[in-house]
């Protein structure tokens, strides 16, 4: 055997001794700062001889010159991250009323001025009423959205204008606050895939004006909230062991409430990827769980023109799956109380595995 080949077996045999760190991390993204470079940052915080920070990810991307909650999965706690990704966000910004930049913010360059009208809150309060509910946005040509493998901010920076599809968004909440005669306060709780430059330019020419964001925060991530965040600072100035307690549960971003205990026979099955019979294991509390489940998911599907989730199905498909047969997802917990990973449970007790966790 080479030396290059002992030195290579010798390190890969170190990495796989170290303790994967896992878990869920909030932090207060500065500004100035790519969401990027928080993750990268924050894995830096968590790398040590004995532990290894390499997987992570945060769950919603926040402009750089924004600030606020971002919810960063670290280790097994990535593969429930989407839970977060889907969730309703909520933020705070500042809108500079009379003029338009080529980002929608501050960071971008003045393209059009406009006179501001003058304004007082019986005003706000209707335009604010007229961005409430479901509506479609059309993404700005300064995001990370992708068309032909290339971001469209590359585009934008070229000059290239190319055309954007209208997103589905919901506003849930909306209010607008004088701060003064040309800036006004946003507050709102949105649907995934808002953008809230678009909102604050569309907001301003509602008004009968151009306008752009001097501030934005975000507060609150599904369940998550700023004040629960920790600063990069705060961060680094903790010793290893005390970030460490920093650290969520793997599964604090999933917000699913039912859960089914597996037996140790069971448990050594579904990680080998088979799936089980759990009729018996059936409670009426679970059952309304599943039927429910399938009412959202059948509500779903008829709004946006989807398919309902065909895992376990078996019917043929050109056949609309029968209702005993749709899975709804299920936290998976030993004996001990630890926590699996999910699966996908039926009404005809049958259960696979969906994501589990290694330990």
């Amino acid at each position: 055997m080479s030396i290059a080949s002992t030195q290579a077996d010798k390190k890969s045999s170190n990495h796989s001794n170290k303790i994967k760190v896992s878990g869920v991390i909030l932090v207060d993204k500065p500004k100035g700062m790519t969401s990027q470079q928080v993750v990268s940052k924050v894995k830096y915080l968590f790398k040590s001889p004995n532990h290894d920070s390499k997987k992570a990810g945060h769950t919603g991307t926040l402009d750089p010159m924004a600030t606020g909650l971002l919810p960063i999965c670290m280790g097994e706690a990535t593969k429930f991250s989407h839970y977060q990704l889907d969730a309703d966000k909520s933020y705070q910004a500042t809108i500079l009323l009379g003029g338009q930049t080529d980002t929608g913010d501050a960071d971008g360059q003045i393209v059009a001025q406009a006179p501001i009208p003058k304004f007082d809150h019986v005003l706000l309060d209707k335009v604010a009423q007229q961005f409430l509910g479901a509506q479609q946005q059309i993404p700005p040509m300064y995001s990370a959205l992708k068309k032909d493998g290339k971001k469209l901010y590359e585009y934008a920076r070229a000059g290239i204008e190319v055309e954007r599809a209208p997103r589905d968004i919901v506003i849930k909440a909306i209010d607008l606050k004088a701060l003064d005669h040309e800036k006004i306060q946003l507050t709102v709780t949105c649907t995934k895939g808002t953008y809230v430059r678009v909102l604050g330019e569309d907001i301003a020419k509602a008004m009968g004006t151009l306008g752009h964001l001097t501030a934005l925060r975000r507060t609150q991530v599904g369940d998550f909230k700023i004040n629960d965040a920790i600063t990069l600072p705060d961060l680094e100035a903790l010793v290893f062991d005390n970030r460490q307690e920093q650290l969520m549960p793997v599964d604090a971003c999933i917000n699913i409430e039912a859960e089914m205990v597996l037996t140790v026979e069971q448990c050594e099955r579904i990680h080998m990827g088979q799936r089980l019979n759990v009729f018996e294991q059936l409670t009426d509390s679970l059952r309304d769980y599943i039927s429910t489940s399938i009412s959202h998911q059948s509500s779903v599907s008829e709004n946006n023109d989807i398919q309902l989730d065909s895992d376990m199905v078996s019917s043929d498909d050109d056949q609309q799956p029968l209702i005993h047969e749709i899975p709804a997802d299920i936290r998976l917990i030993n004996q001990q109380g630890h926590f699996l990973g999910l699966g996908a449970v039926s009404l005809n007790g049958r259960l696979q595995p969906k994501k589990l966790i290694q330990r």
